[in-house]
């Protein structure tokens, strides 16, 4: 996949991500970009394991099923972002 699609699946799923999960996450449209990407391969990789039994870092197509993949990546990477923040 080129970079321009990339960047639209990134800030697709990011936006779709951050409006879903509940609570501030902050940022701006290059922040969004980047956790949709992340969740491209986050989520594409758990796709992989839980189809192949294999660990693999994969990433989602530029497809509507890869795009809910991304949004769930985006999820869990904002979950996983939150415990690693989070203040005692």
């Amino acid at each position: 996949m080129n970079i321009i699609a990339w960047a639209i699946l990134g800030i697709i799923a990011g936006a779709i991500a951050k409006a879903i999960y509940p609570g501030s996450q902050g940022g701006g449209i290059l922040s969004t970009m980047v956790l949709g990407i992340i969740g491209a391969f986050i989520g594409g990789s758990v796709v992989t394991l839980l189809t192949t039994g294999q660990i693999g870092l994969t990433a989602t197509s530029f497809s509507i099923p890869g795009v809910i993949v991304a949004i769930v990546g985006a999820m869990i990477a904002i979950f996983l972002w939150g415990l690693i923040t989070r203040s005692a």
